[in-house]
Protein backbone atom coordinates (compact mmCIF):
# COMPACT_ATOMS: atom_id res chain seq x y z
CA UNK A 1 0.00 0.00 0.00
CA UNK A 2 1.40 3.41 -0.78
CA UNK A 3 2.60 5.03 2.24
CA UNK A 4 0.77 9.41 2.63
CA UNK A 5 3.06 12.06 3.19
CA UNK A 6 2.10 16.22 3.71
CA UNK A 7 3.25 16.93 0.21
CA UNK A 8 0.58 15.07 -2.04
CA UNK A 9 -2.45 15.61 -0.48
CA UNK A 10 -2.50 19.52 0.92
CA UNK A 11 -3.04 20.95 -2.43
CA UNK A 12 -5.86 23.52 -3.80
CA UNK A 13 -6.80 24.08 -6.50
CA UNK A 14 -7.67 28.22 -6.05
CA UNK A 15 -3.98 30.04 -6.78
CA UNK A 16 -4.61 32.17 -3.40
CA UNK A 17 -6.03 29.91 -1.43
CA UNK A 18 -3.69 27.95 1.71
CA UNK A 19 -6.01 26.07 3.10
CA UNK A 20 -3.38 23.25 3.02
CA UNK A 21 -1.03 25.02 5.04
CA UNK A 22 -3.12 26.11 7.30
CA UNK A 23 -4.02 22.92 7.78
CA UNK A 24 -0.49 21.82 8.36
CA UNK A 25 0.19 24.40 10.84
CA UNK A 26 -3.00 23.84 13.09
CA UNK A 27 -2.01 20.38 12.99
CA UNK A 28 1.42 20.99 14.23
CA UNK A 29 0.19 23.53 16.69
CA UNK A 30 -1.90 21.06 18.24
CA UNK A 31 0.95 18.79 18.51
CA UNK A 32 3.11 21.40 20.17
CA UNK A 33 0.46 21.61 22.86
CA UNK A 34 -0.08 17.89 23.31
CA UNK A 35 4.09 17.95 23.94
CA UNK A 36 3.65 20.68 26.49
CA UNK A 37 1.18 19.11 28.32
CA UNK A 38 3.23 15.89 28.32
CA UNK A 39 6.37 17.33 29.50
CA UNK A 40 4.39 19.22 32.29
CA UNK A 41 3.26 15.80 33.46
CA UNK A 42 6.30 13.87 33.09
CA UNK A 43 8.48 16.74 34.72
CA UNK A 44 12.69 16.14 34.22
CA UNK A 45 12.02 12.82 32.90
CA UNK A 46 11.13 15.29 29.39
CA UNK A 47 14.22 17.67 29.94
CA UNK A 48 15.91 16.39 26.52
CA UNK A 49 12.48 16.61 24.47
CA UNK A 50 12.30 20.29 26.04
CA UNK A 51 14.98 21.34 24.74
CA UNK A 52 14.27 19.71 21.13
CA UNK A 53 10.93 21.20 21.51
CA UNK A 54 12.55 24.40 21.80
CA UNK A 55 14.68 23.66 18.70
CA UNK A 56 12.20 22.74 17.12
CA UNK A 57 10.22 25.79 17.81
CA UNK A 58 13.04 28.11 15.96
CA UNK A 59 13.48 26.35 13.19
CA UNK A 60 9.41 26.13 12.57
CA UNK A 61 8.92 30.07 12.72
CA UNK A 62 11.21 30.33 10.50
CA UNK A 63 9.79 28.52 7.87
CA UNK A 64 6.65 29.42 8.61
CA UNK A 65 7.35 32.68 8.16
CA UNK A 66 9.10 32.44 4.79
CA UNK A 67 5.53 30.60 3.93
CA UNK A 68 3.98 33.45 4.99
CA UNK A 69 5.82 35.97 2.94
CA UNK A 70 5.31 33.80 -0.26
CA UNK A 71 1.89 33.50 0.42
CA UNK A 72 1.49 37.34 0.37
CA UNK A 73 3.59 37.74 -2.47
CA UNK A 74 1.93 35.03 -4.46
CA UNK A 75 -1.74 36.91 -3.61
CA UNK A 76 -0.21 39.95 -4.04
CA UNK A 77 1.05 39.37 -7.84
CA UNK A 78 -2.59 38.18 -8.20
CA UNK A 79 -4.27 40.56 -7.46
CA UNK A 80 -2.04 42.91 -9.63
CA UNK A 81 -2.03 40.46 -12.50
CA UNK A 82 -6.28 40.33 -12.77
CA UNK A 83 -6.05 43.98 -12.24
CA UNK A 84 -3.59 44.28 -15.35
CA UNK A 85 -6.22 42.33 -17.22
CA UNK A 86 -8.86 44.24 -16.68
CA UNK A 87 -7.16 47.65 -17.80
CA UNK A 88 -6.17 45.26 -20.82
CA UNK A 89 -9.43 44.51 -21.75
CA UNK A 90 -10.82 47.89 -21.57
CA UNK A 91 -7.91 49.28 -23.51
CA UNK A 92 -9.23 46.91 -26.26
CA UNK A 93 -12.39 48.22 -25.89
CA UNK A 94 -11.06 51.30 -26.24
CA UNK A 95 -9.05 50.72 -29.13
CA UNK A 96 -11.70 48.99 -31.12
CA UNK A 97 -14.40 52.17 -30.19
CA UNK A 98 -12.08 54.49 -31.69
CA UNK A 99 -11.27 52.58 -34.75
CA UNK A 100 -15.04 52.16 -35.31
CA UNK A 101 -15.44 55.77 -34.67
CA UNK A 102 -12.99 56.74 -37.87
CA UNK A 103 -14.58 54.51 -40.32
CA UNK A 104 -17.74 56.01 -39.63
CA UNK A 105 -16.81 59.62 -40.37
CA UNK A 106 -14.19 58.55 -43.26
CA UNK A 107 -16.60 60.03 -46.08
CA UNK A 108 -18.65 62.56 -43.73
CA UNK A 109 -15.73 64.29 -41.52
CA UNK A 110 -13.38 67.09 -42.78
CA UNK A 111 -9.96 65.98 -43.58
CA UNK A 112 -8.64 67.77 -40.47
CA UNK A 113 -11.16 65.80 -38.31
CA UNK A 114 -10.02 62.43 -39.85
CA UNK A 115 -6.63 63.17 -38.91
CA UNK A 116 -7.87 63.71 -35.20
CA UNK A 117 -9.77 60.92 -35.58
CA UNK A 118 -6.85 59.21 -36.95
CA UNK A 119 -4.31 60.33 -34.50
CA UNK A 120 -7.36 59.48 -31.53
CA UNK A 121 -6.80 55.85 -32.91
CA UNK A 122 -3.20 55.62 -33.39
CA UNK A 123 -3.01 56.55 -29.35
CA UNK A 124 -5.66 54.33 -28.30
CA UNK A 125 -4.00 51.24 -30.25
CA UNK A 126 -0.46 52.21 -28.59
CA UNK A 127 -2.19 52.39 -25.12
CA UNK A 128 -4.02 48.89 -26.03
CA UNK A 129 -0.46 46.94 -26.97
CA UNK A 130 1.13 48.85 -23.64
CA UNK A 131 -1.44 47.61 -21.59
CA UNK A 132 -0.73 43.83 -23.19
CA UNK A 133 2.57 43.86 -22.82
CA UNK A 134 2.09 44.85 -19.04
CA UNK A 135 -0.72 42.21 -18.58
CA UNK A 136 1.78 39.62 -19.89
CA UNK A 137 4.26 40.14 -18.08
CA UNK A 138 2.58 39.82 -14.87
CA UNK A 139 0.83 36.73 -15.80
CA UNK A 140 4.67 35.74 -16.70
CA UNK A 141 5.92 37.10 -12.90
CA UNK A 142 2.98 35.21 -10.99
CA UNK A 143 3.59 32.11 -13.01
CA UNK A 144 7.49 32.28 -11.97
CA UNK A 145 6.14 32.96 -8.42
CA UNK A 146 3.90 30.06 -8.17
CA UNK A 147 6.47 28.03 -9.41
CA UNK A 148 8.63 29.05 -6.64
CA UNK A 149 5.92 28.86 -4.36
CA UNK A 150 5.19 25.28 -5.46
CA UNK A 151 8.99 24.18 -4.33
CA UNK A 152 9.19 26.07 -1.36
CA UNK A 153 5.15 24.32 -0.20
CA UNK A 154 6.75 20.60 -0.96
CA UNK A 155 9.85 21.48 0.61
CA UNK A 156 7.68 23.38 4.25
CA UNK A 157 5.96 19.78 3.78
CA UNK A 158 8.48 17.56 3.67
CA UNK A 159 9.98 19.49 6.95
CA UNK A 160 6.44 19.91 9.01
CA UNK A 161 6.26 15.92 7.97
CA UNK A 162 9.76 15.25 9.33
CA UNK A 163 9.05 17.17 12.64
CA UNK A 164 5.80 15.77 13.11
CA UNK A 165 7.86 11.93 13.01
CA UNK A 166 9.97 13.14 15.37
CA UNK A 167 7.48 14.39 17.76
CA UNK A 168 5.71 11.01 17.65
CA UNK A 169 8.69 9.06 18.05
CA UNK A 170 9.85 10.91 20.76
CA UNK A 171 6.92 11.50 22.85
CA UNK A 172 6.51 7.61 22.23
CA UNK A 173 9.73 6.65 23.77
CA UNK A 174 9.67 9.11 26.49
CA UNK A 175 6.56 8.04 27.74
CA UNK A 176 7.56 4.44 27.40
CA UNK A 177 10.66 5.62 29.55
CA UNK A 178 8.18 7.32 32.12
CA UNK A 179 6.21 4.15 32.37
CA UNK A 180 9.43 2.44 33.19
CA UNK A 181 10.56 4.46 36.04
CA UNK A 182 6.76 4.28 37.58
CA UNK A 183 7.30 0.47 37.27
CA UNK A 184 10.48 0.80 39.52
CA UNK A 185 8.43 2.50 42.05
CA UNK A 186 5.72 1.32 42.12
CA UNK A 187 5.77 -2.50 41.54
CA UNK A 188 2.26 -3.37 42.72
CA UNK A 189 1.21 -1.29 39.97
CA UNK A 190 3.44 -2.57 37.22
CA UNK A 191 0.43 -4.66 35.67
CA UNK A 192 -1.50 -1.43 35.05
CA UNK A 193 1.92 0.04 33.24
CA UNK A 194 2.15 -3.34 31.23
CA UNK A 195 -1.28 -2.59 29.67
CA UNK A 196 -0.52 0.74 28.65
CA UNK A 197 3.00 -0.43 27.08
CA UNK A 198 1.21 -3.23 25.14
CA UNK A 199 -0.79 -0.37 23.33
CA UNK A 200 2.35 1.86 22.78
CA UNK A 201 3.57 -1.29 20.89
CA UNK A 202 1.01 -0.79 18.51
CA UNK A 203 1.92 2.62 17.93
CA UNK A 204 2.40 3.20 14.06
CA UNK A 205 3.92 6.44 13.19
CA UNK A 206 2.77 6.11 9.26
CA UNK A 207 -1.01 5.23 10.50
CA UNK A 208 -0.69 8.54 12.95
CA UNK A 209 0.55 10.22 9.52
CA UNK A 210 -1.77 9.08 7.49
CA UNK A 211 -4.70 8.83 9.49
CA UNK A 212 -4.15 13.32 9.60
CA UNK A 213 -3.77 13.61 6.19
CA UNK A 214 -7.36 11.09 5.52
CA UNK A 215 -9.19 13.58 8.00
CA UNK A 216 -7.85 16.99 7.16
CA UNK A 217 -7.09 16.13 3.39
CA UNK A 218 -7.20 19.38 0.89
CA UNK A 219 -6.97 17.66 -2.48
CA UNK A 220 -3.84 16.56 -4.29
CA UNK A 221 -3.58 18.61 -7.51
CA UNK A 222 -1.72 21.79 -7.04
CA UNK A 223 -3.57 25.17 -8.80
CA UNK A 224 -2.99 25.33 -12.63
CA UNK A 225 -0.97 28.48 -14.07
CA UNK A 226 -2.99 31.68 -14.97
CA UNK A 227 -2.87 31.63 -18.79
CA UNK A 228 -2.83 34.88 -21.02
CA UNK A 229 -6.23 35.09 -22.57
CA UNK A 230 -6.36 37.32 -25.77
CA UNK A 231 -9.19 39.71 -25.92
CA UNK A 232 -10.08 39.04 -28.95
CA UNK A 233 -10.06 35.43 -29.43
CA UNK A 234 -12.74 35.79 -26.41
CA UNK A 235 -14.90 38.19 -28.53
CA UNK A 236 -15.07 36.11 -31.57
CA UNK A 237 -16.35 33.23 -29.52
CA UNK A 238 -18.85 34.73 -27.57
CA UNK A 239 -22.45 33.48 -27.85
CA UNK A 240 -24.75 35.48 -29.66
CA UNK A 241 -27.12 37.24 -26.84
CA UNK A 242 -30.88 36.23 -27.29
CA UNK A 243 -33.43 38.65 -26.15
CA UNK A 244 -33.75 40.01 -22.71
CA UNK A 245 -36.35 38.26 -21.13
CA UNK A 246 -37.72 41.46 -19.60
CA UNK A 247 -38.14 42.86 -22.88
CA UNK A 248 -39.71 39.58 -23.96
CA UNK A 249 -42.60 40.13 -21.25
CA UNK A 250 -42.84 43.66 -21.86
CA UNK A 251 -43.74 42.85 -25.86
CA UNK A 252 -46.04 40.40 -25.17
CA UNK A 253 -48.08 42.30 -22.65
CA UNK A 254 -48.26 45.23 -24.95
CA UNK A 255 -49.78 42.65 -27.95
CA UNK A 256 -52.68 41.72 -25.21
CA UNK A 257 -53.16 45.50 -24.21
CA UNK A 258 -53.88 46.01 -28.57
CA UNK A 259 -55.73 43.15 -28.67
CA UNK A 260 -58.10 43.89 -26.30
CA UNK A 261 -58.23 47.34 -27.11
CA UNK A 262 -59.27 46.47 -30.80
CA UNK A 263 -61.60 44.16 -29.41
CA UNK A 264 -63.63 46.91 -27.49
CA UNK A 265 -63.92 49.22 -30.50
Amino acid sequence: MRELHFKDNFWNTEIISTVGYDSIIQHLNDGKRTSTVITTYCSLTLLPLTLDVLTFGCVFFQVEQHMDALHKQKAAQYKKTADAKKTYEQKCRDKEEAEQNMNRNATTSSSKQQEKLYAKTQQAKQTAEEADRIYSHNVSLLGKLREEWLNEHVKACEFFEKQEVERISTLRNVVWTHLNHLSQQCVTSDELYEEVRKSLEQCNIQEDIEHFINLRRTGDKPPASVPYENFYNNQRSAPTRSLPTAVYHLIIRLFDFICKYDHQL
